[in-house]
């Protein structure tokens, strides 16, 4: 949807009720899971996450996760309109207490709405500083104004393009987390086709994941923090933080190997995360190879 087709929406919500909204919203969602390309995609990974059920299952699910992704935008339009986000975190004090120190990579998934995890976080601590790396598109529409959102929250973002960005930004994100600031970046999108990744075990299968996130806490010394945020009713939010992963610095020739394995305590995360909240997977290009 376009920006201006969703200001449109928001307008008239406002007049008629939130009704409005989540029936729009549904229409919206039930279209793109007939006729998007990416629906295949979607009924494969349930076929990875449930081999033994039918394919009819497997679209089933496809169609529920397609309905569940408008309640990310949703709960965007009852914050931006005076709604109190309720949220309870577990392991809150494990971030906290090394953040100030040396800075930590907040590394999220497209499980669970980090969008409004980012702004919450942002608002955690007044001293809590936040900068998060997200790809860029040429045409954003909805995606603009979610930048919009979190940047008006307080989020420092740093855009990157398809075609590639600047060395300055990591510069940036590195003297970030020096400052003893909180850098988050995506660990399960791929944003360029020459980006530099890593293969990692996932549902039976393989997946590729960004090699970012592990150099950058090679090269600062600060701890991985993956993270995730699942929606439990409306607006509301349980956060879960699993304990640090450090990459310590070790000789050239065994920093392959360390990387690696950080790279797949991630996965085994998400894949443990991914069974528990299946229907708040909101991935939808192909990801198991």
């Amino acid at each position: 949807m376009s920006g201006f087709w969703y200001t449109a929406l928001e307008t008239l919500t406002r007049i008629f009720g939130s009704w409005l909204f989540v029936f729009v919203s549904k229409c919206i969602a039930a279209g793109y899971f007939l006729f998007s390309d990416n629906t295949k995609e979607s009924r494969r990974l349930y076929g990875f996450l449930y081999p033994g059920k039918s394919r009819f299952s497997h679209g089933l699910y496809s169609f529920r996760q397609y309905q569940n992704f408008t309640t990310i935008h949703y709960d965007r339009f009852l914050t931006t309109h005076g709604q109190k986000t309720v949220f309870q975190s577990e392991g809150w004090g494990k971030l906290e207490s090394v953040v100030h120190q040396k800075g930590a990579i907040l590394l999220m998934s497209h499980l669970g709405n980090w969008e409004i995890a980012a702004n919450l976080l942002s608002q955690q601590e007044n001293k809590l500083k936040l900068l998060l790396y997200m790809g860029m598109k040429e045409k954003e529409g909805v995606e603009g104004l979610q930048k919009e959102h979190l940047q008006d929250s307080g989020v420092r973002i740093i855009a990157v393009p398809r075609d590639g960005g600047s060395p300055f930004d990591a510069v940036e994100g590195i003297r970030f987390l020096q400052e003893g600031g909180l850098v988050s970046m995506t660990g399960d999108i791929l944003w360029r086709g020459d980006q530099k990744s890593l293969e990692v075990d996932f549902l039976g299968g393989k997946a590729r994941v960004p090699e970012a996130p592990y150099i950058f806490a090679l090269v600062s010394g600060a701890p991985i923090f993956c993270f995730f945020s699942f929606r439990v009713g409306t607006n509301e939010y349980t956060f879960r933080f699993a304990d640090p992963i450090y990459i310590r610095s070790v000789k050239r020739k065994e920093r392959a190997e360390v990387i690696q394995t950080a790279a797949q305590q991630y996965a085994d995360l998400l894949e443990i995360e991914l069974r528990a909240h299946p229907l708040q997977w909101y991935h939808f290009e192909r990801f198991v190879l």
